[in-house]
């Protein structure tokens, strides 16, 4: 059996990674991992740790550990029961780990304990693994009702003298247990003089948050209070809880008898854990935010404070690569982002948690829309596909808006020059990865060793966006961390490039047959290709003197095969099976799968048996032999292979992507000595974060984005970075965020 893996446990370290609390996360060491399911309604994980025992985990988030877990269970029970003068019924909502009902039991007074936890899953796994918690839920006193706990509260009013609500945080479905109709349920169901408690999360992180529960409680119980806990695996170390009771003048501070056999509680900590700081009390009492101003905040008030001129920008497109740059635009806090896609929800999606920022609808095949909104901006980035880059460069021009894009300069963009010069508009393009951060790093290197004496003999560049190597398992080695229909039409690009002096030219359908095994480390198995036309890179690069500047089977087995054919089939209709799609694509007898592997080794003419097997094989998987029903896309081979293609090899959650990307230079120095310089970047993606693609696309585009608003790049035109004025101010920043590449003498 393989070993069990999850994506919240990577190097051996558990990272509680949530966008509830920003900016930082539990770490746990993990000995070994013990459970993992998917309940009906939550990601369970259970692990144990090197310092705090068995954890169990839901939906990426601790719940309780052996260690701490007493400190929480305590004052959440004992709060609310020592302050009530004869507690005999309690509730327990969530809690299905038994905690809870653990403490609820210490109390002699009780005479029965209801658990309503709606995921069987919790207790019948903390049962195994944490039975020093759960042993308890066997008890006479105890009933264990498996559903919903807001159909429970609605059936049983006025039953119980103390209800503690033990939820998760305030995301998804839980949401509710912390909005004013559940606190309503809550206190319909208890008796007269009744108490609750709930997880009113942290002082540290949620302070408007538990301002608003305060609020709610208040207009429906005689007495509210806010009360907290200490303990190490909860965000910021600390947690709170609501505590309310329907009795007016109810002293919740005071405890009315003593608790036996506690870890943490006393009575002195009782009285304690309504006693709130300052910056707490402030917020709670009077509204008033006392906390330090740091960072973005600050920088967001000075802006306020100078009067210093929004600026607006448009970004175009809501694809792979688009929230790296997004997130880089906003943390200039006198920019203003919107985000447009055809898909109003696609946009919204992509905004969503940054500050300053907003997702509207927009076709950009829509002239008179596209302009209006190109009008209303200071400056629009282009993330959409090429094609569309004149029409956004013309409304620009026309509305004298600045442009950003992270494609190739193609001859209808550069005719734009000129009417850009006009316009006093900056169009800046090429600043991605590729083409982007291959530009800046060239011009470093070339530029370093002219002003040495020496000279470039022969420039190599590749790139590459690959599943990381743990990843790649599928027949073709490879995964889609962006659009595949992308991917598919540049393997199909023709290339020219130098070699010897003598330039090669290679058509699109020819390409892959040139593919060679490249060597950049000993840990990898490259093999390369030419990409577009490199010749005119002499020029660009300034490097006259440079003599070479410069899964490929099986793609080339598909492009002989007709599958990134992007015209329309006439023949290509609903209710196909694969197996038929294929007989008719490349002209075999019958669909029978004899036949159909057959024809594909007289069209392809593989060297030989071996190659022939694996490439078949990969046919196979990809499911081009069978008698399945075809799912068609555009009326075409390459979309419909593309949809396809996207279900196989999609990156999973927890699995990670690698962008490589090496230029090596032949340089020949004055003294006729000769040196082979390198210049790589190996970047991974994170299972938790963003991909190495967009990385290493969004955040050179956020760059020069910034530097265009800021003056740093002004002069009007049509430009790409292949000059040091360009390069070096981007190259800068760039490296500040990690992102440079390593550079080496071989």
């Amino acid at each position: 059996m393989a070993p069990l893996a999850h994506p919240s446990i990577q190097d051996g370290w558990f990272r509680e990674i949530s966008s509830q609390w920003p900016g930082q996360a539990m770490t746990l060491k993990v000995n070994k991992i013990l459970h993992i399911e998917k309940s009906v309604y939550q990601d369970v994980l259970v692990f144990e740790s090197e310092t705090y025992g068995n954890v169990l985990v839901l939906d990426g988030v601790i719940q309780c550990t052996e260690r701490d877990e007493f400190s929480y269970q305590e004052m959440i029970a004992h709060l609310p029961l020592a302050s009530h003068p004869n507690p005999k019924k309690v509730l327990v909502i969530g809690g299905g780990d038994g905690g809870v009902v653990r403490e609820v039991l210490k109390h002699d007074t009780v005479e029965e304990v209801v658990l309503c936890d709606i995921d069987e899953a919790v207790i019948r796994v903390s049962k195994i693994y944490l039975p020093h918690m759960s042993a308890l839920l066997d008890s006479p006193r105890v009933k264990v009702f498996v559903g919903d706990g807001f159909k429970f509260l609605a059936e049983n009013e006025a039953t119980y003298d103390v209800i503690i609500t033990d939820s998760s945080d305030p995301v998804g479905p839980a949401e509710a247990l912390f909005q004013k109709p559940y606190f309503k349920l809550l206190h319909d169901a208890l008796t007269p003089g009744g108490h609750i408690s709930t997880q009113a999360e942290s002082q540290w992180l949620h302070i408007p948050l538990i301002a608003n529960l305060l609020k709610s409680t208040r207009e429906l119980f005689a007495v509210s209070q806010y009360a907290f806990t200490t303990i190490p695996t909860y965000p910021s170390g600390q947690i709170g809880f609501m505590v309310c009771s329907k009795e007016q003048g109810r002293d919740l501070t005071v405890p009315a008898r003593k608790v036996a056999n506690t870890r943490y509680y006393n009575e002195n900590v009782h009285r304690a854990a309504f006693v709130l700081p300052q910056f707490v009390q402030s917020y709670l009492e009077n509204g008033k935010d006392i906390l330090p101003i740091f960072g973005r905040a600050a920088a967001a008030a000075k802006v306020a404070a100078e009067g210093k001129k929004v600026r607006k920008v448009l970004l175009l497109g809501s694809g792979f690569v688009a929230r790296p740059c997004a997130e880089y635009v906003v943390r200039d806090p006198s920019n203003e982002l919107t985000i447009a896609c055809r898909t109003l929800q696609s946009a919204q999606a992509l905004a969503e948690g940054l500050p300053n920022a907003q997702g509207i609808s927009l076709d950009v095949n829509n002239t008179s829309d596209l302009e209006a909104q190109v009008a209303a901006h200071d400056l629009v980035i282009s993330l959409i596909p090429y094609t569309y880059h004149v029409t956004v460069i013309k409304a620009a021009i026309k509305a004298k808006v600045h442009v950003v894009t992270t494609s190739y300069v193609s001859p209808a963009m550069r005719e734009l020059d000129e009417e850009a010069k006009r316009a006093g508009i900056v169009v800046m393009n090429e600043i991605g990865l590729d083409p982007g951060i291959d530009h800046l790093y060239a011009i470093k290197t070339i530029d370093e060793v002219h002003a040495k004496g020496g000279k470039i003999k022969q420039f190599l560049s590749y790139c590459g966006g690959l599943p990381a190597p743990e990843c790649s398992g599928n027949p073709l080695g490879y995964k889609f961390s962006w659009s595949s229909r992308g991917v598919l039409l540049a393997l199909l690009n023709s290339a020219a490039y130098l070699s010897e002096s003598k330039q090669l030219d290679i058509s699109g359908n020819e390409l892959m047959g040139y593919a060679k095994p490249y060597f950049i480390s000993p840990a990898f198995a490259f093999v390369a290709y030419p990409n577009r036309n490199s010749v005119p890179f002499r020029e660009w690069y300034n490097i006259p003197e440079a003599e070479t500047v410069g899964f490929p089977e099986f793609i080339k087995a598909l492009v002989e095969l007709g599958w990134l054919d992007a015209s329309e089939k006439d023949w290509l209709k609903e209710g196909l099976t694969w197996a038929q799609v294929m007989q008719q694509a490349i002209g075999a007898n019958d669909a029978a799968e004899s036949t159909l592997v057959a024809h594909v080794k007289s069209v392809c003419k593989f060297p030989n048996d071996a190659e022939a097997t694996r490439i078949i094989s990969g046919l196979r998987w990809i499911g081009l032999f069978s008698s399945e029903t075809v799912k068609l896309r555009a009326g075409n081979l390459l979309d419909t292979l593309c949809a396809q293609l996207e279900t196989l090899m999609k990156y999973e959650q927890g699995e990670r992507d690698l962008v490589m990307l090496q230029h090596k230079f032949v340089v020949e120095w004055a003294d006729g000595s000769e040196q082979t310089l390198t210049s790589t970047l190996e970047q991974y993606g994170s299972p938790s974060g963003h991909s190495a693609m967009a990385l290493t696309v969004g955040v050179p585009c956020g760059i020069a984005t910034q530097l265009v608003l800021d003056g740093v790049f002004k002069t009007p035109g049509v430009h790409v970075p292949y000059t040091k004025e360009i390069c070096d101010p981007i190259r800068e920043l760039l490296e500040s965020e990690g992102l440079g590449l390593v550079e080496r003498v071989l």
